[in-house]
């Protein structure tokens, strides 16, 4: 009784000077002065109870007085107050005198080697945490408990990978032992191969444990959850409703994000009805996940319903709607939530403004992206990495690109993702200038010794194929080569159509078939450069490879094989691949529509490309055209020009290519008058004539006989023309019979394209029609002196579902020898009938 008495009079003494001013000196002072006479006999009991006392705010300065007295008093090396001492230096951030402690004791019990264990796991030391845990397993005289084993696999956690060995071994021992089964060794062995990667040796400790307590369920679902296998982690969450535990929050938020992942809306509802139904808590946070869930699976509509009920609304509540309204493009709907949150006296982070950055960029909506610009300088988040590439971005996607280098010059610190916003602003625009300005950021960001990510060689690849400069593209590939990601998939698909785009298809199929794993936008690249190049049979071919790969063909690989079939002419091959999406059910998509408008043209079936245009569920303004070029190509102008009139009643504005269509259909039908007013009808829609459109009137005029026009024409052109324009009048005066303006036409297309055989051809042709026999060979010895080759003839037939191709005097094909034989017969049969 008496001992108890002075205990409580010393804990009132240590609390009445640690409440003091100078608390530090006189508790230093109480207890090497008054602390003897309080208690006669010190015992290792009353200073384990002394130092368990939160008797100062400087708790280390504190444990060292009390130590002090320890070591007088003779207890020094006593194992439990060693213990207690080892486990408040080391909360008290004093690893020093925890290992002082820890080294100087003759006896160690488990206790002391799970504490040494778990403090140095405490303060990140987990390669001295595991020294000391091989010191324990040499000299131990104790079979090992739960808290030093737990300690252990805490430490190989902590090592990113190098203790995975270690772990292996011990698991041996705890099968053996009899631990595996343990809750708590468990549950952090199962944390272990979580973060190793080791998902299926999870499962099976976990599977194998009789008990498990909700962080055992909580640490194997959010795993999988992070491991991408958010299935499973359903699984498991209705495993653990069966087996009537309660999940807690943080479960609940696990689950409804691995919904969210899916997407799995039904998922995410039954989670909402159960917190509903059993009355959980429904705090801010696992409101917060609820929201983006919803959104997530683009239920917008009850997300904002949730959010309005909210009586806790937090600055993450809102950013996470706004992040919602940004993932489903409902950009207006952002800019007026993100102006709401001032009126209610928040103020945005660096998220929310990162958010609505994107959505100003979407809607380029320069004004209000301005706005933010001015709030993040005055809120001080200009310095984050987020902002500052949401801002670039914006800026860049405003056609800004000035301020965006503003910014960019500004904030730029050696972060690869400022470098790569700025690359892809400058790839985006596609201008010579800018294209090379993307180069020149590289070769700063190299020279800053900066390393480039994979999204900063596909930035650069784009740059590359709107350049088309295939040694540019070679060397960016060998330094894809050189930091391993050439094999990469987004790496693969870029690669394959910046070698496309510079006419290098071999490249590209080299690249294709070095890929191990390919998804079907690696097929697509590669279908897609095959039919840009016209090299439409090997396109079949490769369709053939992926139906008997695990690939399922989607709506771009048949708007591409369509293309194909129409590039061939080959109605049968596009009425396949017709039929073939109408089974899938892809028919009303906008790119298979205009693919079939275009394919059925081609192949000379107006009527069925007009049915295509018919059944299109919505009907775009490239819809349009391909109707509109249909009936051009096959001289129906007035049609074309009906369609045209429909297209504006119905609120299409024509563009660049709508306009290609109509002149040529104004063209083929020698619609002169309507032609000419339908140039003036661009004019005034403020698309500048080009090329093509040049090209349509000279042939409009030239067919028309009004061959000076023509000429005046193309002299009145902003640009130097084409050689194609010249060619066009010189087919004019083909047909006109006029040989001096023939003469001036081909001698212009010529200076313009030295190596076109069509000039040199057309010319000639002029004058043997004339009877100018001396001037047509002249133009035929100039061909051959300045090496001009006329492209041969080409031609195509399609037998038992093999495409044949012939090409003039060529001798290449496998049964030529009885083609020619065959051809010599019906010659002599020709003769003879004759």
């Amino acid at each position: 009784m008496r001992s108890y008495r002075c205990w409580r009079k010393v804990q009132e003494t240590i609390r009445l000077y640690s409440s003091s001013s100078s608390s530090a000196s006189s508790l230093l002072e109480f207890v090497n002065a008054d602390f003897p006479s309080t208690i006669g006999i010190r015992g290792r009991r009353e200073f384990a109870r002394l130092l368990q006392l939160r008797a100062s705010d400087d708790l280390l300065h504190y444990q060292n007085v009390v130590h002090g007295q320890i070591i007088v008093w003779g207890l020094e090396l006593d194992t439990y107050l060693s213990n207690i001492l080892i486990n408040l230096y080391s909360r008290a951030g004093g690893m020093v005198y925890a290992r002082k402690v820890f080294e100087k004791m003759p006896e160690r019990n488990l206790v002391s080697w799970s504490t040494m264990v778990s403090a140095c796991n405490h303060h990140g030391i987990y390669e001295e945490s595991l020294v000391v845990f091989l010191e324990f397993w040499r000299t131990r005289k104790d079979s090992p408990n739960e808290y030093i084993l737990s300690s252990f696999i805490q430490a190989c956690s902590g090592l990113d990978g190098r203790g995975r060995w270690m772990v292996f071994q011990l698991q041996s021992f705890l099968v053996k032992s009899g631990f595996d089964r343990d809750v708590y060794v468990g549950t952090l062995l199962i944390d272990f191969y979580l973060k190793d990667g080791n998902i299926d040796y999870a499962r099976l400790v976990f599977d194998a444990l009789p008990e498990k307590s909700t962080v055992t369920w909580t640490t194997m679902i959010s795993g999988c959850v992070k491991m991408g296998r958010s299935y499973v982690s359903l699984q498991l969450f209705y495993q653990l409703m069966e087996d009537n535990v309660v999940p807690d929050g943080y479960i609940l938020s696990t689950v409804l994000s691995a919904c969210s992942i899916l997407p799995f809306l039904e998922g995410g509802k039954q989670i909402h009805a159960h917190i509903l139904r059993y009355g959980l808590e429904m705090d801010a946070s696992l409101m917060n996940v609820l929201i983006d869930s919803y959104v997530k699976c683009g239920r917008v509509i009850a997300a904002h319903k949730l959010f309005n009920g909210m009586p806790n609304k937090n600055i993450i509540s809102w950013t996470t709607l706004l992040s919602g309204y940004k993932q489903n493009a409902l950009h207006k709907e952002a800019m007026e939530l993100f102006t709401s949150m001032s009126k209610f006296g928040l103020k945005p982070d660096m998220y929310a403004c990162s958010s609505i950055l994107t959505s100003c960029a979407s809607l380029h909506a320069l004004g209000f992206g301005t706005q933010v610009h001015a709030y993040t300088i005055k809120a001080n988040l200009g310095n984050d990495s987020y902002v500052t590439n949401s801002l670039i971005d914006m800026y860049a996607k405003c056609d800004c690109l000035t301020d965006a280098r503003k910014v960019f010059d500004i904030f730029a610190a050696a972060d690869v993702v400022l470098f790569n916003a700025m690359i892809e602003g400058y790839s985006r625009l596609g201008t010579q200038w800018e294209l090379h300005e993307a180069l020149n950021i590289f070769r700063d960001m190299r020279f800053r010794l900066i390393r480039p990510s994979l999204l900063t060689f596909v930035s650069l690849l784009r740059a590359s194929a709107s350049l088309t400069s295939l040694g540019l593209s070679k060397q960016i590939h060998g330094l894809m080569f050189k930091y391993g990601l050439n094999l990469d998939i987004f790496a693969g698909s870029a690669l394959i159509d910046v070698y496309s785009n510079c006419y290098c298809l071999k490249d590209s199929r080299l690249v294709f078939d070095e890929m191990k794993v390919k998804d079907l936008v690696i097929w697509n690249s590669m279908f897609a450069g095959y039919v840009q190049q016209s090299e439409n049979e090997e396109a079949l071919n490769l369709f053939l490879e992926l139906q008997l790969s695990r690939e399922r063909p989607d709506e771009f690989t048949f708007a591409n094989m369509v293309t194909a079939a129409g590039n061939l002419a080959s109605v049968q091959l596009g009425q396949e691949f017709h039929c073939q999406l109408l089974k899938r059910g892809l028919e009303c998509n906008p790119y298979i529509t205009n693919a079939l408008l275009d394919m059925y043209a081609k192949c000379g079936s107006p009527e069925d490309a007009h049915k295509a245009f018919d059944s299109a569920a919505s009907r775009d303004v490239v819809c349009w055209n391909s109707v509109i070029s249909s009936y051009a190509n096959h001289g129906e102008g007035k049609k074309a020009l009906q369609m045209l009139e429909k297209m504006m009643s119905e609120g299409i504005e024509p563009n660049y290519i709508t306009f290609v269509g109509v002149l040529s259909a104004c063209s083929h039908a020698g619609l002169v008058e309507d032609g000419l007013k339908q140039f003036e009808l661009m004019l005034r829609f403020g698309i500048e004539p080009e090329t093509e459109h040049y090209v349509c009137m000279v042939s409009l005029l030239g067919r028309a006989g009004r061959l000076n026009k023509a000429r005046e024409l193309i002299e009145k052109m902003p640009t130097k023309p084409a050689a194609i324009v010249w060619r066009s009048l010189l087919s004019g005066c083909a047909k006109a019979g006029n040989v001096e303006l023939a003469e001036h036409a081909a001698e212009m297309a010529i200076l313009s394209d030295p190596k076109d055989s069509g000039s040199f051809t057309m010319l000639s042709n002029i004058y043997a029609s004339k009877g100018m026999w001396t001037e047509a060979k002249k133009v035929r010895e100039r061909m051959k002196v300045e090496g001009v080759v006329k492209e041969p003839g080409r031609t195509w037939i399609g037998i038992n579902k093999e495409v044949h191709i012939f090409l003039s005097k060529d001798k290449s094909h496998c049964k030529a020898n009885q083609i020619y034989e065959v051809l010599d017969d019906l010659l002599v049969q020709i003769r003879g009938v004759s």
